[in-house]
């Protein structure tokens, strides 16, 4: 489990730029990976609009935007391409970076109790540090609230 103050561990995931994407390879950036419940539903393309509307301010700021679910990576890609996003999303199937975050919850869907993934953000700084975590997202107003937290780190 990932700790706020403590190094995240390594990971690997298959990702939309058609590869492995490892922690490790982004030292000296800072890192958001932002977890999120189904490609293509609404609150899911919202957050993933405002990340990709924000992504050169990110830049600015030295910080990489990952965005994980547990669809496949087709569904991904398809998803990435129709809302243009100019960042990764990771597809994690086995829920080994879920499990990691501690994202997967039990939910309720229409009345029936569900295990998925609790909409959550998580920045790590250049150095591989976990800095802050936001747990339960609201889509409205948080992509400014993780900007400024990147920000703050440089």
């Amino acid at each position: 489990m990932v700790t706020v103050g403590k190094a995240v561990a390594d990971f690997e995931a298959d990702s939309t730029s058609g590869t492995t994407r490892k922690l490790s390879e982004l030292k000296g950036q800072n890192v958001v990976i932002y977890f999120y419940p189904k490609d293509s539903t609404p609150g899911c393309t919202r957050e993933g609009q405002e990340f990709r509307d924000s992504s050169k301010a990110f830049a600015k700021a030295n910080t990489v935007i990952l965005g994980v679910s547990r669809d496949s990576m087709k569904s991904h890609l398809r998803f990435a391409e129709k809302q243009e996003f100019d960042f990764e999303l990771l597809s994690d199937p086995d829920e080994k970076l879920c499990k990691a975050f501690d994202v997967i919850k039990e939910k309720n869907m229409y009345g029936r109790k569900v295990m998925g993934i609790e909409r959550s953000t998580f920045l790590i700084d250049a150095k591989g540090v976990l800095r802050q975590e936001w747990r339960k997202v609201r889509v409205p107003g948080h992509v400014d609230a993780v900007l400024e937290a990147a920000q703050a780190l440089d």
